[in-house]
């Protein structure tokens, strides 16, 4: 476990699951805070952990057979490693789907986690996609 600070609704909701998902779970939450220690944990939606820096990074989500890691990037983050497992055309944020065994890609997340991030220090991809389609269609 990482030393940052930690929300007790977080805490609660992996405690609550099964060996492999509270572990893939824990896992998932130091990555998010190696990757940007200014990330805050939070509960949205009554029960499901969020990660917020400026606007949404990611949020957690344990299924019957599988844990899925939502990030909030507008499809706009490139993903070079291919660790997105669905929304590829989602206009809001992609996933990546764990399920038992599964090991997680640490590198190529991290930097994704970077990169949402500073777009979302830099006013989120709605604004970042905005400026992308003005400079097109000056062009």
């Amino acid at each position: 476990m990482g030393t940052y600070e930690r929300h007790p609704g977080v805490d609660s909701y992996i405690e609550a699951l099964p060996d492999w998902q509270r572990a893939v779970c824990e896992e998932l939450r130091d990555l998010i805070h190696e990757a940007e220690p200014e990330i805050v944990e939070t509960i949205k939606r009554r029960v499901q952990p969020y990660f917020v820096l400026d606007g949404n990074v990611c949020a957690l989500l344990a299924a019957r057979n599988h844990v899925n890691l939502f990030l909030y990037d507008g499809a706009i983050v490139p993903d070079p490693a291919g660790i997105i497992t669905a929304g590829h055309d989602n206009k809001t944020g992609r996933m990546i789907s764990f399920y038992i065994n599964d090991a997680v890609p640490t590198e190529p997340l991290i930097e994704m986690l970077r990169k949402i991030a500073d777009n979302n220090r830099a006013g989120g991809w709605r604004k970042i996609k905005a400026g992308f389609q003005e400079s097109s269609d000056s062009l």
